[in-house]
């Protein structure tokens, strides 16, 4: 069943994720070659413990950590751990917050020092296809629009969509109903209505969009090891245009001061 948010909902789903935006900024000037995911991790739990929030990724379905941190061909749900980032990589960050009641969930892919020209073009495909999805997140339109808006600028660039990972509705829970594909077909789907609060979060391919689990029952990479980008936020659909609840502008502020 959706649930559909009241006005002192969703500024409480605002708090939340608001608090993500915060930690990302916190660990955005950190990301850099030579630091480890488990470093980013313990930084992050920090941070979020000392504004108030819990982090919600740590101990849900028995996920070890606070971030996921998936680099290079790593699509979602990497595990962090001691081994150092290198020069030429890029790393996707994922952290969700649970904080008076309600989660706020938010996703970015950084690049790690300076990366390839083709690499820099799958994270501004895959950002630009995330911001494609919120513009067809109004009332009146339908789910499988925010899919085909997302999916049409991620092919017509020539990248591969993951289909088996999507977005989701979000509140109470961390996922709640409804499923937000990142493909489909427009004018399918649920209707939107005002009040829907839910995470929309393309995962982009360079190559095929064909995806494979690890031994660990968490990590999900790439069949053909090439890089994988993930951007995500939570909005609520409006009329006319949708809110974004989460935030990259203290990230961007931080990376071109870093630039």
């Amino acid at each position: 069943m959706i649930h559909y948010k009241s006005e002192e909902e969703i500024d409480l789903v605002r708090e939340s994720s608001l608090l993500v935006a915060k930690t990302h900024a916190e660990i955005a000037s950190l990301i850099k070659p030579g630091i480890s995911t488990l470093e980013l991790d313990n930084i992050a739990e920090e941070f979020i413990r000392d504004n108030g929030g819990e982090p919600a990724f740590k101990g849900y379905n028995g996920f070890p950590c606070t971030l996921c941190a998936s680099p290079n061909e790593v699509v979602v749900h990497g595990i962090p751990d001691n081994k150092p980032i290198f020069e030429g990589s890029i790393l996707s960050i994922d952290c969700g917050v649970f904080m008076n009641g309600f989660y706020g969930d938010s996703a970015y892919t950084y690049e790690v020092g300076e990366v390839d020209e083709e690499i820099k073009k799958l994270l501004r495909v895959t950002k630009e296809s995330l911001y494609k999805g919120i513009q067809s997140a109004v009332v009146g339109k339908r789910m499988g629009d925010i899919g085909s808006s997302i999916q049409k600028h991620a092919e017509e660039n020539n990248f591969g969509v993951v289909r088996e990972m999507i977005g989701h509705g979000i509140g109470r829970s961390l996922h709640e109903s409804p499923e937000v594909p990142n493909y489909g077909k427009q004018g399918s789907g649920i209707k939107l209505k005002k009040g829907l609060v839910i995470a929309i979060e393309p995962m982009i391919n360079m190559g095929l969009r064909g995806i494979m689990q690890q031994s660990d029952g968490w990590t999900i990479t790439t069949l053909d090891k090439k890089p994988s980008a993930h951007f995500e936020h939570t909005i609520v659909v409006r009329e006319g245009a949708a809110e974004i609840l989460s935030s990259f502008e203290e990230i961007e502020k931080i990376l071109n001061k870093n630039g």
